[in-house]
């Protein structure tokens, strides 16, 4: 194999990943709406809240830029409140040559297995601290 071949299939994977990353994040978004998490989650709370498609997105995302999608990561999670996964996310985005390697996939894996990290509340109400001992709901 010459180097134009490899780079012409590496552009082709890259290509792919980045279509596929993009629908899934879209399918994966609207079901984030629906999701409250308890003030201030750690890493493995907010992982083990969020849909698996979440993070597959994100992951083909990295694999599809590399350190470039590092920004995008940034700004998706931050449009979706997710601070504690955002830092983690782009964190590992911006390690080069880490994209073959699902690392969301997997914490998320290990948080539902391993019980890492507080279980999802459905019923969770998100409030805001008005006073001590005072909250409101979150609207």
């Amino acid at each position: 194999m010459d180097w134009k071949t490899i780079l012409e299939v590496l552009g082709v994977i890259a290509l792919i990943a980045l279509v596929l990353s993009a629908l899934i994040l879209v399918v994966a978004f609207r079901r984030l709406r629906r999701i409250r998490l308890p003030p201030n989650p750690d890493f493995f709370t907010t992982v083990r809240a969020v849909p698996l498609s979440l993070v597959v997105g994100l992951d083909l995302l990295d694999l599809a830029l590399d350190t470039f999608s590092s920004p995008i990561i940034w700004f998706l999670l931050r449009r979706a409140n997710l601070e504690s996964l955002r830092r983690v996310a782009t964190v590992e985005a911006i390690l080069p040559f880490m994209g073959p390697v699902p690392t969301l996939t997997l914490a998320w894996l290990a948080a539902r297995w391993l019980n890492l990290g507080e279980p999802y509340d459905p019923d969770l109400m998100e409030t805001e601290r008005v006073g001590p001992g005072r909250y409101v709901p979150r609207r």
